[in-house]
């Protein structure tokens, strides 16, 4: 994404992380919430760049992260059915489930594709109807809106064979989960700007009030990060708990509102487990009645027996910002990308593949 010509200047992020410097005057712990700003992060080496009372904590912004190995398990077996298409975002493909993933059963004769929109999925559907069809549907409220408009077109146009496995989650309500926790140790948030250019910025307000913990919607590049960061300081350095906006070339206080009314006609809010935090209330997003007919969980009722974590996986902590992928006793040994025991080592935001991908030693 562009950044505007006053963010482009030579020298910005220096001076951005100099200025940080002199606001900072005690230690301060601020959580990115998107893995797309972890990876940002860690790639260009911007927590280094900060005081080092200043630490930056990495949260559960990855939605295949924090999809849980019972989702993963339930995608398996219904991939696993003769007269099923499965078809997913390629960042699925290797996370793990209980005993494979998504590309292992492919190998072992699954028909498992990857698409780049779930109307790709539902063209599929209406090419292929003596097959069943159905769309692995996982993202935050980013992705939400284009799985709704596929619901939609597949009611419109009476598409029966075309089916959706929805994993999809929430980020106020994983914050609330993250502060309430008894280990939490953050002071301050940079909120995900693609998330808030769909949902705006309102739902974020009651939380910083009954926490009293600052929030800076955010963008994705390392001058958008500092500027958050310095925001977020010069909040907490004074007392302050507000809301803001750094990423005002994309995000308004009240977001998309067309994408918002297609959300509420597809979706209602539902609990949801997550991967690491367990089940957080009104946290997912489930079909509403007038779409059941489109729920794979119902049009495939029966499924595998509920699988745990490996324990010797530190994803959950890594997720909630407890620990760093590094403290991991199984980081870069038993748990590596071509062979990773949890999904923040093989997702494109997961904390665990950042550290691999830029921190791990040559």
């Amino acid at each position: 994404m562009r950044l505007v010509d006053e963010f482009r200047a030579p020298g910005a992020v220096d001076a951005l992380a100099k200025r940080i410097g002199r606001v900072v005057t005690r230690p301060w712990r601020i959580m990115e919430v998107c893995g797309g700003q972890t990876h940002a992060i860690v790639r260009f080496g911007i927590d280094q760049m900060l005081p080092p009372t200043l630490s930056l904590l990495h949260g559960p912004g990855c939605p295949v992260c924090v999809t849980p190995i019972e989702r993963i398990d339930r995608a398996l077996f219904i991939a696993s059915r003769a007269e099923v298409v499965l078809c997913s975002f390629g960042d699925m493909l290797r996370v793990p489930g209980s005993e494979t993933d998504l590309l292992g059963a492919k190998g072992r004769g699954a028909d498992v594709r990857v698409v780049f929109s779930p109307l790709d999925a539902l063209a599929i559907a209406e090419r292929e109807p003596q097959r069943q069809v159905v769309f692995f549907a996982v993202g935050f409220e980013t992705t939400a809106p284009a799985i709704a408009l596929a619901a939609e077109r597949a009611r419109q146009t009476g598409i029966e064979n075309f089916s959706l496995l929805v994993a999809h989650v929430l980020v106020p309500p994983a914050l609330e989960a993250v502060l309430g926790d008894p280990e939490c140790r953050v002071d301050g948030f940079l909120a995900a700007g693609h998330v808030c250019t769909i949902m705006g910025l309102e739902q974020y307000r009651p939380i910083a009030k009954k926490y009293r913990v600052p929030i800076v919607a955010t963008g994705f590049e390392p001058t958008d990060l500092l500027q958050g960061i310095l925001l977020l300081v010069e909040q907490l350095e004074s007392g302050r708990h507000e809301v803001e906006n750094q990423y005002t070339r994309a995000v308004t206080a009240g977001g998309n509102a067309h994408a918002q009314s297609m959300l509420a006609r597809v979706f209602e809010v539902v609990p949801r487990a997550w991967r690491g935090l367990g089940e957080i209330p009104r946290s997912g997003l489930g079909l509403r009645a007038e779409y059941r007919s489109l729920d794979a969980d119902l049009r495939f009722p029966e499924g595998p027996a509920a699988a745990a974590e490996p324990e010797v996986c530190r994803a959950g902590r890594v997720l909630r910002g407890i620990e760093r992928p590094t403290e991991c006793p199984a980081f870069g040994s038993d748990c590596t990308p071509a062979h990773p025991l949890g999904a923040p080592m093989v997702s494109s935001e997961g904390a665990c593949a950042a550290y691999y991908r830029f921190r791990s030693p040559a």
